[in-house]
């Protein structure tokens, strides 16, 4: 099930589910680790001796966010009960401490007692072994600790704390939990449990016709009991209403610090922006991890996950933070490749969010080949395999300096460039100019950065050109001309080579890749595949040039998935969470990603502002399939359009978010229409954008 909403602060992220049970809980890192791992922290209701929770049917619920805020708003209506939540969650901008108001509303009916109960379902460091729930009469609240790990509970209703509680066993023994304890409106007050446990509290009040009730509960994560402690009396002094508006005015001051003009894009998309960049803060750890995804339903189908830093996902969200003019945020992230730089200069497949190397399904001995593929007409002479290979993406290596170019671009802040250098620059140009054919001058081979194939592909090949022309600059400008002019002339020539050998005319387009097989021979891979929008996103090439709009042509015309959900697939045939076999009209699940790159490319290719509408419909098409919260997901279900695989996805929102900006800073330098003059003089010409 995907995450409709998220909360964080960069060190504790909680995410919600569409029934608005707590399914997600990460601390002391974003991604690493969940104490809840998908169970479900529940709201349960208690009204004229009838009781539900919920996430049960028959609760009518809208869902969304405060505007321009990470602090949640919801709505729950119960025909049956009478009553209608209004819910309202916050993790504090500063402080670890979530909180949550449930205002209740009597509706029509007499003044009534209504009692609310909340479960605390935690396995501590993602394990039950060894937990304690403690009811701590010093606070009046609910402890869960193990080791150096303890998270608080606590809530309060007019004045009032906590009504009743129980802590128990759960899941072992024939126990299911005190949660069931809660469904006859009472709890046993039962004061200490340990092993495999969970706790349930209620908070008690009377609530009148035509009017509402707010109880408040809290959940203060902390590394000791004494740190939690100090965190509920800072709940109490301040109280749990002012820390919710306190976030709420930092989030909003947050998301509008620049003061940004969005041309004449419609409200949807201005709103799907803000939300983008709130989102994918959330997923942004303080000490510079940035985590692919936190939906725990992952692990139903692979026993893993995607909280992890992809240095790939996490270089091109960098960029489109800095592009929004969010240095603060994205520096860290580059000490964070800093640090994780593995001896000789290059990034691995993926690291946990602590820095330490991440799981992973690449060999670390010689990788297999590469599929084989027909090849087109023409010449595809390529690289000869390495002797031995690297279990990497490489393109991950060079993305991080394309980021980093991008940054300095931005912000100028030459002092910080200059402390990276020695390692984190210097080293991967290093590393890059040694890992080349030297027959070919592309790079030798390595996965592609979708991760499923081992060979030399145009985007490799265009993100590390990029990179090393990054690098000359970077050298140039801290006085290192030997590596500057080795990295300029590097660059060079891989761009020549990738138009040489990566670009087939028969075929009018640029390869996926080539293969290189045992014998030696090279066979080229002519699939469509979205990824050669590298070869313009990364500005190895001209948008205009001829090669690269033939592409896009042929992008258009092969990638898109015919049905009223439309969008862009990653490439043909592909098999990822499939789930049409209807090849011709569905050439894989719609990717938001991809489609977003399509839709940069037609603002790129703009020459006047009516030539920005293919463009601004992509935006909208996107606007469109958000969920109602405005998160968006890795894939679409082709026919239905509902949310696949996992969300959010941070590198969906994030290229929401730099898909905006690009459309915004050309409707910006473009004239009105074809013909009229540019503000800076100059005559637009007309421009295909099909």
């Amino acid at each position: 099930m995907p995450r409709p909403l998220v909360i964080g602060n960069g060190r504790m992220l909680v995410n919600l589910d569409a029934r608005l049970a707590l399914r997600d809980l990460y601390y002391p890192h974003v991604g690493q680790v969940n104490h809840i791992a998908g169970r479900r922290h529940l709201v349960g209701v208690w009204a004229g001796g009838r009781f539900s929770w919920v996430d049960e049917d028959g609760w009518g619920r809208r869902l969304g966010y405060r505007r321009e805020t990470l602090v949640t708003h919801a709505v729950a209506t119960h025909p049956g009960l009478g009553l209608t939540l209004e819910i309202d969650d916050a993790v504090h901008y500063r402080w670890d401490i979530l909180v949550r108001r449930v205002r209740v509303l009597g509706g029509d009916g007499p003044r009534r007692e209504v009692r609310l109960f909340f479960t605390n379902d935690v396995n501590i460091d993602e394990s039950d072994v060894g937990d304690t729930a403690v009811y701590d009469p010093e606070t009046g609240a609910i402890v869960h600790y193990k080791r150096d790990i303890a998270f608080l509970f606590c809530g309060g209703v007019d004045g009032r704390g906590i009504h009743e509680y129980s802590c128990g066993r759960k899941r072992f023994g024939g126990a299911e939990g005190t949660w069931r304890d809660a469904e006859d409106g009472r709890l046993e007050g039962n004061q200490v449990s340990h092993g495999a446990v969970d706790s349930t509290f209620s908070l008690s009040g009377e609530v009148g016709a035509g009017a509402g009730l707010d109880y408040y509960y809290w959940l203060v994560a902390g590394r000791s009991v004494a740190e939690v402690r100090a965190g509920h009396r800072l709940a109490l002094e301040r109280g749990p209403e002012r820390l919710l508006v306190e976030t709420e005015t930092y989030w909003r001051a947050w998301v509008n610090r620049e003061g940004r003009s969005f041309g004449d894009l419609p409200q949807r998309v201005v709103d799907l922006w803000k939300r983008s960049l709130l989102v994918v803060r959330t997923q942004i750890d303080n000490a510079g991890a940035i985590v692919a995804a936190n939906d725990s339903d992952i692990l139903t189908t692979n026993r893993d996950h995607y909280c992890y830093v992809w240095p790939r996902d996490g270089a091109l969200v960098a960029r489109s933070f800095d592009l929004a003019g969010y240095a603060g945020v994205t520096r860290p992230f580059f000490r964070f490749c800093e640090r994780a730089l593995a001896e000789g200069g290059y990034m691995r497949q993926k690291y946990n969010p602590d820095g330490t190397i991440g799981s992973t399904w690449h060999p670390w001995l010689t990788p297999p080949l590469g599929p084989p593929a027909a090849a087109p007409p023409g010449d595809a002479a390529g690289a000869a395999p390495p002797t031995r290979g690297l279990p990497i993406q490489e393109d991950e290596t060079a993305l991080v300096l394309c980021a980093l170019d991008t940054h300095y671009t931005c912000h100028r802040d030459l002092e910080f460039i200059a402390a990276l250098y020695p390692r984190l620059i210097r080293q991967s140009a290093e590393f890059m100019l040694y890992y080349r054919d030297p027959r070919s001058g592309l790079p030798l081979p390595s996965y592609d950065l979708w991760e499923e194939r081992w060979g030399v592909f145009t985007f490799t090949a265009s993100a590390v050109a990029a990179a090393l022309k990054a690098a000359a600059r970077f050298g140039r400008l801290l006085g290192d001309e030997g590596l500057a002019a080795l990295c300029a002339t590097a660059a060079a020539e891989m761009t020549e080579s990738i138009a040489e050998r990566l670009y087939a005319p028969a075929l009018g387009r640029f390869l996926r890749g080539l293969y290189t097989g045992r014998d030696g021979c090279v066979s080229a891979d002519p699939t469509i595949e979205s990824s050669t929008c590298a070869t313009w996103l990364l500005g190895v090439f001209d948008p205009a040039d001829d090669r690269v709009r033939s592409t896009m042509r042929a992008l258009r015309e092969g990638l898109w998935v015919n049905t009223d959900v439309g969008g862009i697939a990653r490439y043909q045939g592909d098999g990822y969470f499939r789930k049409s076999d209807d090849l011709q009209h569905v050439p894989g699940n719609p990717w938001v990603i991809c489609t977003l790159w399509l839709g940069a490319y037609y603002a790129a290719l703009a020459r006047t502002r009516p030539d920005l509408k293919a463009s601004r419909a992509i935006l909208e098409w996107a606007a469109d399939r958000a969920m109602e919260t405005g998160i968006l997901p890795e894939q679409l279900h082709p026919y239905t359009g509902e949310p696949v695989s996992v969300a959010p996805l941070t590198w969906a929102q994030a290229t929401f978010v730099e898909a905006v900006l690009r459309y915004v800073d050309r409707y910006n330098l473009l004239p009105g229409a074809i013909g009229e003059p540019h503000p800076e003089g100059k005559t637009a010409p007309e421009a295909e954008v099909q």
